[in-house]
Parts: structure tokens; sequence; C-alpha cells
């Protein structure tokens, strides 16, 4: 007993030091937060609106209205943002589809913008913060009215505004390339305008392909899509929420990453609620976030609790239904997260590999200790940063969608709680360092026995 109340103690004072140190703001990630434009956003909107129309298909040439005018801006200003911003298009050809249900009834040329800035030192870990730039008109139909939804080809050159859908996406990437790229990181933070959303994802399924064969290290995907409307179409108000989707199962990288945002959003916007959806995307409904996860990568999709579905893809879509005000929070929510991150040391590693029955296998650290009744914790973590400060143990009960409970343990790279049942909960480790910035939490999940083959006869 005598023990167990000092390891009780031990992890009571481990948490006020924790609090102390990792729940402050840092100064830094406040300002990134501060100094976020509503009136710079709002400027953004206008000049997407102005350009008439981003469909895929619409004008490459025309310099001021269609797809090609509207790359050219974005890219222009990207590049005028920061010399330490290393601006490109991600080009594709992409060949016409003519199969039922196909959006590509033509060859296309298709151009993601990029803008990568570069990390100072844990510069292969990459940070995206994404949007669609393109937009479309399918006049017809409303979404969510029978009939929904239109055919999928129309005149690629009538009025398609997308200020909502996705213009605010892209003032929330386009604001925070502006204030970011002023800073310098430990890991590399990418700013991605994709095309093609409309028309299938195609310009996000053809980055994250390429991402995986050059094998990136991608450690979360911020997606914004469609965060600017705070009226709905039935008339709900909501302009101080947020929701954020994760894909399944409840320990995955990306359900982990809505965690994060949701306590890094509470912490530095607290006029926001940050309210994750345990669910890939709307119900039926997909973002470039999907072609991402589909490669592996771990990505969320930030969008508006409230949706007005008659503006949706068609001329109405302007900028007077849209809400500067509330893009500029979301955007707020999005630096700070990002930034905490690209700040943050890398995310402790729970499993190892080794060699069993002469095959190798994942190990995870989470173990019944020495009595087969405790819970011994631990973690790995090759080359650590300079700033280190330490660790911080989590744990929730099974049923729970979030963190319950936290233990700062400072720099050690194992802990035993005595009497504690791992059947009971479920562990997570996260690092953090001298100025407060915490990595995502490695949760310890459980890894399926393989199955071995039976002979019969």
């Amino acid at each position: 007993m005598k023990r167990l109340a000092a390891v009780l103690l031990a992890a009571s004072l481990g948490t006020l030091t924790a609090s102390a140190q990792y729940k402050a703001v840092n100064p830094k990630v406040a300002n990134i937060v501060s100094q976020v434009s509503q009136e710079q956003i709002t400027a953004t909107l206008k000049k997407l609106e102005s350009f008439g129309t981003r469909n895929l298909r619409s004008s490459q040439e025309d310099p001021n209205r269609g797809i090609g005018a509207a790359r050219k801006w974005i890219y222009d200003q990207l590049r005028s943002d920061s010399p330490r911003l290393e601006v490109s298009y991600d080009h594709y050809r992409v060949k016409k589809d003519t199969s039922p249900g196909s959006r590509i009834p033509q060859d296309v040329d298709l151009y993601n913008i990029v803008a990568v800035l570069p990390g100072a030192l844990n510069a292969q870990q990459r940070i995206l913060i994404s949007a669609h730039y393109d937009s479309v008109n399918r006049t017809g139909t409303p979404r969510g009215q029978p009939g929904y939804p239109p055919p999928p080809v129309r005149d690629p050159n009538i009025d398609a505004p997308g200020v909502t859908d996705d213009g605010s996406g892209v003032a929330c990437v386009m604001e925070l390339a502006r204030v970011m790229s002023q800073y310098e990181f430990e890991k590399t933070i990418v700013f991605v305008l994709f095309a093609g959303e409309e028309d299938g994802l195609v310009g996000s399924t053809l980055y994250a392909a390429k991402a995986k064969s050059l094998d990136q290290k991608i450690e979360a995907v911020l997606n914004n899509d469609i965060i600017g409307s705070d009226v709905g179409g039935s008339g709900r108000t909501e302009n101080r929420k947020v929701n954020v989707f994760s894909v399944d199962p409840m320990d995955s990288p990306s359900r982990e990453i809505a965690r994060y945002v949701k306590e890094i959003g509470r912490r530095y916007v607290p006029s926001m609620v940050v309210d994750p959806v345990f669910r890939p995307d709307r119900f039926g409904r997909d973002g470039d976030q999907s072609a991402l996860n589909r490669e592996g990568f771990p990505a969320v999709r930030l969008s508006t609790p409230v949706e007005n579905f008659a503006n949706q893809h068609s001329a109405t879509d302007n900028f007077e239904g849209t809400s500067p005000g509330f893009i500029a929070r979301v955007t707020q929510v999005n630096g700070a997260a990002a930034a905490t991150l690209a700040w943050a040391p890398k995310t402790p590693e729970t499993s190892q590999t080794i060699e069993r029955d002469g095959r190798k296998v994942n190990s995870i650290l989470l173990t019944r200790g020495k009595s087969a009744y405790d819970a011994l914790l631990k973690w790995n973590n090759p080359n650590p940063e300079p700033d280190l400060a330490g660790y911080v143990l989590l744990m929730r009960k099974t049923t729970a969608p979030f963190w319950e409970r936290e233990i700062y343990v400072g720099g050690v790279n194992e802990y035993l709680m005595p009497d504690v049942s791992i059947d009971d909960y479920v562990f997570g480790v996260a690092a953090i360092d001298k100025d407060g910035n915490e990595s995502l939490v490695a949760p310890y999940v459980q890894v399926p026995h393989p199955t071995r083959p039976i002979s019969t006869y």
C-alpha cells in the first residue's frame, strides 16, 4: 500500500508539473493566432469570386476568368509571401474517362499548387494544411432533394463562384501561408491547394500517390473544405463551432489528430468549440482528406456544422452567403494546431519490431510487468530533440472517446502503474519540449494475433 500511495502521489505531482509546463500558452503560437486577418480573408474571398468559375475544365488561358487565372493569382500571392516559401505547380495531364458517372469527359491539365516551408530540425516530417481551389456549378436538383445528384458533367464555363465551397478553405490556407512563412519551424509545413476535388478528388488522389511513392513522412493533414457557412439551409446558425472528421478505428492516427486539434483549439482559440465527429466525412460524402487516408496518411477534415445545400455547387455560392469572421476563427484553430505540432518533438514509438519464431513481428511496448497485475509502459524515441523536456502518459476507459487522465513522467522511457489492469484502459504517450509544445499522442494499440494455417485430414 505504501508503494501504491507513493506512486499515486508522484503521478499527482507529475500532473501538476505537466499542467504548469505544457498546458500553458506558447507566446509564439499565440502570436500566429493573433496575426490571422479577417480583412485579408475577405479580400481573398472576393478575389476568388471575381474569376467567375474555377471549374477544372474552364479556361486555362483567359487572364481574368476561369481556373487558369485563379491558379496564376494564387501562385503569385504565395510567391510574394516570403522568399522562404518554395512555391510550385504539381502538374498532371489527366486523360478523359468515358465510364458511367465520370466527370472527366476530355483530356485536361490539372495543377495542384504547393508551397513548402522547410523545417529546420525534423525537416522530413511534414504537416499539410490543405483545401481545394476548383469550383463547380451542377445546376439542377439541390443536394438532399429527390432526384439529386444531377448529371455529373455540366458546362464548365457557367458561373461557379465557389466562395464557401471551397474559397473559404483556400482563404484559410493562403492566410496561414502568409502568416506562418514569417516563422521558422522544426518540421516542414506544406500549404496545398488541390484541383479536381469536384471531379472525384482527382488532384488529391494524384498528390497522395506521388507522396507515397516518394516515401514522404506526412505526420498530419488538416484539410479545410466548406468552412465558410455559419447559417445552414434549415436556418440554423452556428458560428462558434467547427467539426473535425476523422477516419476509424478509435485510435487511428487520424483520430489522434482530431483529439489534438480539439485540445489545442481550446487552448488558443477559446471562442471556438472544436467538435470531433468520429466519421471519415459527412455521411455518404467525401473530401480530399479521404484520398490521403487511402494512401495511409493521417488526415482530417475541418468543416462547418451547418451547410447550405441549396447554395453548394451553384451560382449562388457567393460572398453574400459566407462568413469571413467564421473562416478567420477556423483559420486560427488550424494555425494553432499546425504551429504547435510543427514546433513539437517527434511522436514517441509505442511498438518495436522483434524476431519471433523466425518471423519479424510488431511488438507493443505495454505489458503487465513482473507481477502480471500491473501496467508497465515503455516507449522509444531515437535521436531526441535537444529541447525535449519529457513525456506525458495518457489513459482513458476503453469506452471513453477522449483522454481522461494525464501523468507527466519526465525524461524516462518507461513507467509502472501498480495494480492497474491493461485490459481496462487505453494508454498513450506524448513528448513535450521546454516551450510546452506537445507531440501527437502515440496510443498503445493491440496487434491482432496472426492466423496460423491449420492442417486437416
